[in-house]
């Protein structure tokens, strides 16, 4: 028998010694399973916060924000905890910019008779209901400020900085001050959508090019090859970074290829330093989603020294890491980075 193997004795969870989040997260470093999971990514997120050379990098997928995590998301750019932000354009547009608008979000359930909903035009996200009319005047807002930008081609980022500028300049209608989207405007963090078609924007900028081609006019388009130039452009200046992935699908490939990206243009960057992810995918279908920190560090995406993945429910797993650490605040001493776009 390889004693080496048997050094590390479980250690149960005392619920009379836990006072804080942290102390919970603490104490589960000395448990397996998801336990240990979370404990494990929470202590590699307080690093990439200690570590003043690391850009964090929110890598956003799923519904979390309609569930009840949007003000995480948001608390975390406030507090300097991300530095730039990669997402569905739902978790940004259907989700964040229509609460912005002052519409909202209503616990519902999963057990409910979906031909009912469609006839009363109410649409669920599992157990999420949104009032499709809401989600229509939404669509229509952001064909609005396509229609008062200028006629070109924008990155996802580019586009999403003028739906924060929006909301600052039209403060009667911004019914929701601390959006993500207008926080990130005031912050300077970057917003990159590269599906950013597949949400409400894409349905408000489908009407914004049919009014302007039956005008006989040019259109505002929307960019994804920038976003990629432009996120790469970030992963070349700001070399070691550090990756806090909620889901998979789009964002995490996106931000991932930025490494390989930039050594296609030939710079030599470093793999991503620091990931974490959280996800409940199952990773036998060879999915996008479900693939592996490990696997991804096959293709030279992502260091091998501080991952973790975390095979859990992000709704309950995000908020655990995110508190523990606010409450260690290292985030105090952070800097703001600056990002040449």
């Amino acid at each position: 028998m390889d004693k080496e193997l048997l050094q590390k004795p479980v250690r149960h969870l005392d619920i009379t010694e836990v006072s804080s989040i942290s102390n919970f997260i603490k104490a589960g470093e000395g448990m397996s399973f998801v336990a240990g999971e979370v404990a494990n990514a929470a202590k590699i997120y307080n690093l990439m916060l200690q570590d003043r050379d690391c850009t964090v990098v929110l890598a956003l997928a799923g519904s979390t924000s309609a569930a009840g995590c949007m003000k995480v998301y948001c608390d975390m750019v406030k507090h300097g905890m991300v530095d730039v932000i990669v997402a569905t354009g739902a978790s940004i547009v259907d989700m964040d910019f229509f609460e912005a608008l002052g519409f909202r979000h209503y616990l519902g359930s999963p057990n409910v008779d979906d031909v009912k909903l469609r006839e009363q035009l109410v649409d669920r996200i599992y157990s999420v209901f949104i009032d499709e009319e809401d989600l229509q005047q939404c669509d229509f807002t952001l064909g609005e400020i396509a229609d008062s930008l200028p006629a070109k081609a924008y990155s996802s980022r580019e586009f999403i900085r003028e739906m924060g500028r929006w909301l600052v300049n039209n403060p009667t209608r911004a019914k929701k001050k601390d959006s993500l989207v207008q926080l990130a405007f005031e912050k300077g963090v970057p917003i990159f959508c590269p599906a950013f078609s597949d949400s409400s924007a894409g349905l408000g900028l489908v009407v914004h090019q049919k009014k302007r081609i039956a005008e006989e006019k040019p259109y505002v388009m929307i960019d994804s090859v920038a976003d990629f130039r432009e996120l790469t452009d970030i992963k070349i200046a700001h070399r070691t970074t550090g990756l806090f992935m909620v889901g998979g699908g789009t964002p995490k490939n996106f931000v991932q290829d930025a490494v390989i990206c930039a050594e296609l243009l030939g710079y030599d960057v470093p793999m991503h330093k620091y990931a974490i992810q959280i996800s409940v995918a199952d990773v036998r279908d060879g999915a996008l989603s479900s693939s592996t920190l490990s696997e991804a560090r096959s293709w030279g995406k992502v260091d091998e020294h501080y991952t973790q993945m975390v095979f859990a429910e992000a709704s309950l797993a995000v908020p655990l890491i995110a508190i523990d650490a606010y409450q260690q605040g290292h985030w105090k001493s952070r800097e703001r980075r600056p990002f040449p776009l």
